[in-house]
């Protein structure tokens, strides 16, 4: 295809890929996820298309600064954490790969919100991040859809008919998604709700056509906001509607697509199915869109009139899932008496799809009754429940995980008895991040004396970072990669000044820990390593120590009482110890504001020590992880998710592994975990909750962060403390190795260096979509 020589519009480069992929009619990937967590994108297309150095000298000649400009754009902030912006980075890959991908989802009125700190509290503000207009989304109104909710099934003669249903229209929104370099312009499509024009008036025949017009809001609220929960499950009937409302959608225009093969042709020309399977693939991103299953079954066999047996067959084929997380409070299982109301033939097709899951089961075990209660897809006792995990499991063709450790749990353990009946559906693809947007884009200084040293291939192939290992004693390479991390520092520190008017050491250790503030992640090990810090510098304020900045950062959700003490707790601490003279330059504690995408991009390339400190077992994988090792920050952490890999490529001798691995986790679980008992045993750490239990953090407020240590003393999920000898004693290795700079960026360019996992084993580098041949 020829390149372009001028800038093309979104609307205009999606033209000239789709066209190609329709010429080609491919297999298509469709990427389902109720998060898309992309951040900025003005920087992102820029340095995709190659224009970076051409638009920036532009902007100059015009007496602009790019810089200035892109700090104007306002994050597109649809998704929590993790998850979202996996969805987000595999977009990038698909498009750089040339794979005829799109990516699925809603378009939120009002992303995650907003997070102020007032007197130390998390302040939750609406993210109204459309206010001005979003210049990249193109709305699509010739291809709005319907979709229907409530309503009534009617066994017929002639087939089963949902009746009497209500109509929300789903409008499609269009985001460009460009590959690297490489001429692709793939596509984002998220659906807005809007009423249909007759909504409601013909229930107000009375004459109340005011108040039917007001009504229409009732519709679309489905797209006004994300719901803020990151691992946690809220059965709210809206979020139902929103997870059935993108899958009914997408799969009509899914199904749309295959039927026309032909470019700009909507005249349907294939009507058989049985190839259905070789030309989609349907990715499930979490159990949140796991209607697609169902969905497709109805299509099938109510519409397209498929047989039964035939459909499943094809909707096996078609689906695959991926499962993150294995916290039993984040899994999906919404109440039968709820689908009842909002979508009852989907419960009828649900029912029926178990009854013949639990025959073949039982015929295979036959009299263990246990079993079948184990792995039914409803779940019996005082409120019915559908689990949304086992439906996803026995209607995908390939079920993953996202880290080498999390898919042994999910097979081991989650899905055990899954496993044992079909050991041939369950596979790892460990999870990773895009180098162009968490390494060209946000470390241009670091990207630049790469490409001096091993050339650009590293942009579009992360394993060719193995190159840098011939260099890790190279003085001038040594002495580059130091400079870089200082300036990135530097930077930081003016931003963090001009923006949160906080002042800090740029020759400290920036001691960096941004994620969402859960139990499972614990933050709270964090502070307790920066009050014993705290306290040693206190009982000897002439010693030397290794100067710190501990930057913790992340967004708890609103109704997460733990996780909002906990930010609490971090801000209490860093205003008496940031306030304290004896201190002075040697400790400081800051709170990251409104950690979101465009903030990890100026902190993650200025970090020395990236925190990973999870409980084992408990992170599916983390990519924050990723992202800081190929940005060049060495990693204190635990044997969990994806450190386990990253390790074990980098050698576990250059990062800073400490504490329980999961063996010892069920271990101690069998033995029972007595917080007190290492309460009593450690006296750092019994000083430090004496000190968190009396006020000395809160001496206006004497008691509150009562539920946090009742919490920590008396049910901690999470073994703070079991962790807590091992991590002080880990921490000490650091400052030690910190203390030798030549050592410390030695390490961190074996680390940069291993962060690309050879092969086709994702690790960093994902341009890999899970579960789907390429």
């Amino acid at each position: 295809m020829q390149s372009h020589s001028r800038v093309v519009g979104g609307a205009e480069l999606n033209q000239i890929s789709q066209q190609h992929y329709y010429e080609r009619d491919p297999k298509r990937i469709y990427y389902l996820s109720l998060e898309f967590y992309m951040g900025r994108t003005l920087q992102n297309t820029m340095v995709n298309l190659g224009l970076q150095n051409a638009c920036d000298e532009a902007i100059y000649q015009l007496g602009l600064d790019l810089e200035e400009l892109e700090e104007i754009e306002e994050d597109a902030g649809l998704g929590n954490g993790g998850l979202g912006r996996l969805a987000a980075c595999f977009l990038d890959s698909m498009a750089t790969l040339g794979l005829a991908a799109y990516g699925y989802g809603i378009r939120y009125e009002f992303g995650i919100f907003n997070q102020r700190i007032v007197d130390g509290w998390q302040v939750e503000e609406a993210d109204d991040w459309l206010r001005y207009g979003n210049p990249w989304e193109k709305a699509r109104p010739e291809y709005m859809l319907p979709v229907h909710f409530y309503g009534r099934v009617e066994h017929t003669p002639e087939g089963v008919k949902w009746i009497d249903t209500q109509v929300v229209l789903a409008m499609p929104y269009d985001t460009p998604v460009p590959g690297y370099k490489n001429n692709t312009v793939n596509t984002m499509r998220l659906w807005s709700a809007k009423a249909p024009n007759d909504f409601n008036l013909q229930e107000f025949n009375m004459g109340d056509y005011i108040e039917a017009v007001l009504d229409r809001n009732l519709a679309e609220n489905i797209s006004r906001v994300l719901y803020p929960n990151d691992n946690f499950f809220e059965g709210k009937e809206l979020r139902l509607k929103q997870e059935y409302f993108v899958v009914a959608a997408t799969l009509q225009d899914i199904i749309r697509r295959f039927k026309s093969s032909k470019f700009g042709c909507r005249d349907p020309v294939r009507t058989c199915f049985e190839t259905f399977p070789d030309k989609v693939a349907i990715q499930l991103n979490d159990t949140h869109p796991a209607l697609s299953i169902p969905e497709l079954m109805r299509i099938l066999v109510d519409v397209e009139k498929v047989d039964w047996d035939k459909a499943w067959e094809i909707t096996k084929r078609t689906c695959a899932y991926t499962n993150h997380t294995v916290l039993p409070e984040a899994l999906e299982r919404w109440p039968v008496s709820m689908f009842e109301k909002l979508l009852p033939r989907h419960l009828e097709i649900i029912y029926a799809l178990n009854q013949m899951h639990l025959d073949h089961v039982a015929a295979l075990y036959p009299g263990d009754i246990d079993r079948l209660r184990r792995m039914s897809v409803i779940e019996e006792g005082d409120c019915k429940r559908i689990n949304m995990a086992h439906l996803c499991v026995i209607g995908s063709h390939a079920v993953n995980g996202v880290a080498r450790i999390h898919s042994d749990i999910v097979r081991n353990s989650v899905f055990k008895d899954f496993y044992e009946l079909e050991p041939e559906k369950f596979q790892n693809k460990t999870n990773g991040i895009t180098p162009r947007r968490w390494l060209l884009l946000c470390n241009p200084g670091l990207a630049d004396i790469i490409a001096e040293k091993i050339g650009e291939g590293f942009i579009t192939d992360l394993s060719q970072l193995k190159k840098l290992l011939e260099f890790i004693d190279n003085e001038t390479f040594i002495r580059d990669v130091a400079k870089v991390k200082q300036e990135n520092k530097l930077k930081f520190a003016t931003y963090l000044e001009e923006q949160y008017k906080v002042k800090i050491n740029p020759m400290s250790m920036f001691d960096v820990q941004v994620k969402r503030i859960h139990e499972y992640k614990r933050q709270l090990l964090n502070c307790l390593h920066a009050i014993t810090l705290y306290n040693r510098i206190r009982c000897n304020p002439s010693k030397s120590f290794v100067p710190r900045t501990i930057m913790i950062g992340g967004k708890a959700a609103p109704g997460y009482h733990m996780a909002k003490m906990i930010i609490k707790l971090i801000t209490s601490i860093g205003e008496v110890i940031n306030n304290d003279p004896y201190v002075g330059d040697k400790l400081k504690v800051i709170f990251l504001e409104n950690y979101r995408v465009s903030l990890a991009e100026k902190v993650i390339p200025a970090a020395d020590l990236s925190q990973q400190i999870s409980t084992a077992g408990t992170e599916a994988s983390g990519t924050g992880n990723m992202k800081f090792m190929v940005n060049g920050a060495l990693t204190i952490g635990t044997m969990d998710g994806a450190n386990v890999e990253m390790a074990e490529e980098a050698g576990e001798e250059n990062l800073f592994i400490f504490g329980m691995r999961v063996e010892d986790v069920e271990a101690l679980d069998r033995k029972g975990y007595n917080a007190r008992e290492y309460y009593e045993s450690l006296p750092e750490l019994r000083q430090a909750i004496d000190q968190i239990s009396s006020g000395f953090f809160s001496p206006r407020d004497p008691g509150c962060f009562k539920d946090v240590v009742n919490m920590l003393m008396h049910h901690d999920r999470f073994k703070v403390f079991a962790d807590y000898e091992a991590y002080i004693k880990c921490q000490g290795q650091v400052d030690q190795l910190f203390m030798d700079p030549r050592e410390w960026t030695r390490k961190v360019i074996r680390n940069i260096a291993c962060s690309g996992r050879a092969g086709c084993s994702p690790g960093v580098n994902v341009d890999h979509i899970p579960g789907t041949p390429l």
